[in-house]
């Protein structure tokens, strides 16, 4: 279907949800987070064998985690006429729908992000026209009709959720200028074309989550958490772990305890060199290292490890933008550094975003409210996750007040037009009625310049 008629019979659909209530909006996000939890294996099982990447059961564990997060952070939320009226200030919010979004969701995502964007944008009474990645088409197919099969039985239209079935760089170029709103959740030229696209423009930068270890925390709790973090889906995450940044007077203990819980630790610079050499030909990332098991890394590189390896650890003598091993590792492979103080510890993190990765987030394992808040008026990042498992929390969890999502914003420093989570309230635009204010007065010029 052309892309024109694919966004005629969107619009058509759309008009229909912009007059149902907020009870009927709501029955529909609720489905759309139920399906993908309902079905949850058989959905991750086809994601993993299309995109060729990432772990069949963590992708059950996202599934079936993001569905139940986001239905639960959306729930009651207001997203249709009236939202509040301020009686001091004289104002009243009402919200009124964009229309038809545009979506660009990655292979690393293909269930979890059409299924999250398609919850924002019809929350807020639009449509949404999905643009999947050729190495997740057939997933966002399967999405559509398990979505299409129950939107029949609500009487829904079931063009509120479409999807372009053979999906190409220029389809999705089109699309994008044809909506009124896009979402790219992906690789940097997607973005840039979002943002080119004329359209506002939700995008992402890349991740590159540097992890902070000070000296106050249990060592073997944390190598648990920034392990788990590092290895989720084969890496594929962007809130995924990528460093050990940890005290020199303390760096033996906190690398005895990532061994202790499956690591495997190399220090030997030629070894290392010979990572740095495969994984980043040409300073570039390895596209066929990308969402690979740690076996399959090491055989990529040609390096014995031992069984049951769960995650790499390298130790480059060098970080920021002098190695290539500053960079976002999309595979089960970290690397660690020694600091002196917790001043160098920030500064070091600071190197590795300014390589690559400014905007998103830096992974905080610490119970030094000062060290902490210092690394948050620090880094150029848009989230400071504090003694969580990064890659499962920094989109949202029930242990903190992030707001769910799949779609990370990055703020100027990654290029992007938001610096928090993306969310349902970004997709729907706002009226305000405007009242004179009870009881106002005009102050002095006194008053004012004084």
């Amino acid at each position: 279907m052309e892309i024109a008629e694919l966004v005629k019979k969107s619009r058509i659909a759309q008009a229909v949800i912009a007059g149902y209530s907020q009870e009927k909006i709501d029955s529909v996000v609720r489905m759309l987070a139920k399906v993908v939890y309902d079905n949850a294996e058989p959905l991750a099982k086809m994601a993993a064998e299309e995109s060729r990447m990432g772990v069949y059961e963590d992708k059950i564990t996202k599934n079936r985690g993001k569905a139940r997060l986001l239905w639960y952070g959306l729930k009651g939320k207001k997203s249709v006429g009236i939202l509040e009226y301020d009686e001091k200030a004289g104002i009243a919010l009402v919200a009124k729908p964009m229309g038809v979004i545009g979506a660009a969701t990655p292979c690393t995502n293909p269930i979890v992000t059409p299924m999250c964007n398609a919850m924002f944008a019809i929350k807020g009474g639009n449509s949404i026209i999905i643009a999947p990645h050729p190495r997740s088409k057939k997933c966002a197919a399967r999405l559509a009709e398990l979505y299409h099969a129950e939107l029949d039985k609500m009487g829904v239209p079931r063009d509120i959720f479409l999807v372009i079935e053979e999906p190409t760089i220029d389809l999705s170029t089109e699309l994008m200028k044809s909506v009124d709103v896009v979402i790219a959740t992906g690789g940097g030229a997607m973005v840039k074309s979002a943002y080119s696209s004329g359209k506002p423009s939700f995008g992402v930068g890349p991740g590159n989550v540097q992890g902070l270890v000070d000296d106050d925390v249990d060592i073997e709790e944390t190598a648990k958490k920034m392990i788990q973090s590092r290895i989720f889906d084969n890496g594929i995450i962007c809130s995924g772990t990528q460093t050990i940044i940890a005290s020199k007077k303390n760096f033996k203990k906190v690398i005895d305890a990532f061994v202790k819980n499956g690591a495997f630790y190399i220090d030997d610079p030629a070894l290392v060199d010979k990572f740095r050499k495969i994984l980043f030909p040409n300073g570039q990332i390895h596209k066929d290292s990308v969402g690979q098991s740690v076996q399959a890394i090491a055989k990529l590189v040609d390096v014995d490890i031992p069984a049951g390896t769960r995650a790499i650890i390298l130790k480059p003598e060098k970080y920021g933008k002098e190695d290539y091993l500053s960079r976002e590792k999309m595979y089960p492979v970290m690397t660690a550094y020694e600091y002196n103080t917790w001043e160098e510890a920030v500064d070091i993190a600071h190197a590795n975003l300014l390589c690559e990765g400014a905007g998103h987030s830096v992974d905080v394992q610490s119970n030094n409210k000062q060290h902490i808040e210092y690394a948050g008026l620090k880094l150029p990042v848009s989230r400071i996750l504090v003694n969580q498992i990064c890659t499962s929390m920094n989109g949202g969890a029930f242990q903190n007040s992030l707001s769910p999502t799949t779609t990370l914003g990055c703020g100027s420093w990654g290029n992007n037009s938001i610096s928090e989570n993306l969310s349902y309230y970004h997709l729907f635009n706002k009226s305000r009625i405007a009242y004179v204010k009870p009881n106002w007065n005009q102050p002095g010029d006194e008053e004012i310049f004084g």
